[in-house]
């Protein structure tokens, strides 16, 4: 065989065809994401503690959890409401296979160890609700999740063996890495941020990948897909596998945050909230979940001040974080993103209205 009877393979792509590649990419890049990533980057200048450790930290990790229900039910159109349950496993992982204050239960493993292990084990849970969830549609695989999702929540306040019941494990800390005591607010901060991010672009990684654009085909018509030789159910189920890695890691940063876990971490009540959560963001696009995080997050600290502040009572707060929900779905069932979305379509319009006027 001479070297042209060689097959063509696709030639390396040399250094400067690798930059013009870098380039082109980062130019797609909006300006709004180079803003908002330097405020990011800079916040911990000039806001306090306070807002760096609760506000912002608590955003992202919440966000994170209702970017794995943002994944399955944006492009996969399953709504789940275990995620919440998910993350509380990998959290409860961490604290029984790591260090904690209840040391007759924590095996005092290394980070390195149980880390990873709560993500596999929070992954094969996820996979096996998946696999009982895939087979319904609609309100049934609601119920299905929310069925799972009540079972975790009294299983472990009554199973004292493992889970140490009704109160769960305290003093669980982050490892000391590198020297930095990683609960301090700046450090918890930038360790969150650093998640958050991974995150955010994994998942508009994969929803551009070829299983991404699978999925969100068997969304919209699986019988189709089937048609076209796609095993309908195994993308599902790999759906709730890929979720369950941000769910995880927002339920081990809330661990870490918190220092404890409990049967209330992932409770019936905090599952609801990440679907009001996910629901308020918009189910569009990855960025809704932490939008609807960061709305949540500062109705559920500053609420119960504004109601004070009116005389309404604080013990009503829960009431006015459902009265935003209902006005925001009412006014834009697609959320906050869908919201956006109408008032820049809007202007289009007036702007092409203004040109075809004057051309006149």
């Amino acid at each position: 065989m001479t070297n042209t009877d060689l097959p063509l393979t696709a030639k390396p792509a040399t250094a400067p065809e690798a930059q013009g590649r870098m380039r082109g990419w980062l130019a797609r890049v909006p300006a709004a994401y180079w803003v908002v990533g330097v405020l990011l980057l800079v916040l911990p200048a000039f806001a306090s503690n306070f807002v760096m450790f609760q506000i912002m930290g608590w955003t992202f990790i919440l966000g994170m959890i209702a970017l794995s229900l943002m994944f399955l039910a944006g492009y996969g159109g399953m709504v789940s409401l275990v995620q919440m349950t998910i993350a509380g496993i990998a959290g409860y992982m961490v604290a029984i296979f790591g260090d904690s204050a209840v040391a007759s239960i924590s095996m005092g493993w290394p980070w390195w160890v149980t880390v990873p292990l709560a993500l596999l084990i929070a992954m094969l849970f996820a996979t096996a609700v998946g696999w009982l969830a895939v087979r319904t549609e609609g309100i049934y695989t609601i119920m299905i999740t929310l069925a799972v999702a009540a079972a975790f929540f009294y299983f472990v306040r009554q199973n004292y063996d493992l889970f140490n019941g009704f109160s769960g494990f305290n003093s669980v800390l982050p490892p000391m890495l590198f020297g930095i005591d990683w609960r301090g607010p700046e450090a918890f901060y930038y360790m969150t941020l650093f998640w958050a991010v991974l995150s955010y672009s994994a998942v508009l990684y994969i929803s551009r990948a070829p299983f991404g654009l699978a999925l969100q085909g068997v969304r919209d018509n699986p019988r189709r897909m089937a048609a076209l030789g796609y095993n309908v159910t195994a993308h599902r189920v790999a759906a709730y596998a890929l979720a369950a890695i941000p769910a995880g890691l927002g339920g081990i940063l809330l661990t870490w945050q918190s220092a404890q876990i409990s049967p209330g971490t992932a409770g019936i009540q905090p599952a609801i909230d990440i679907l009001v959560i996910a629901v308020i963001g918009g189910l569009g696009h990855p960025i809704g979940a932490f939008i609807g995080a960061l709305l949540y997050v500062l109705l559920k600290t500053f609420a119960v001040d504004v109601l004070v502040a009116l005389g309404l009572g604080g013990e009503r707060f829960q009431l006015l974080i459902g009265m935003g929900f209902l006005l925001i779905v009412f006014f834009s069932p697609d959320g906050l993103l869908g919201l956006w979305q109408r008032l820049k379509d809007s202007r289009r319009r007036d702007s092409l209205t203004g040109q075809d006027r004057r051309s006149e």
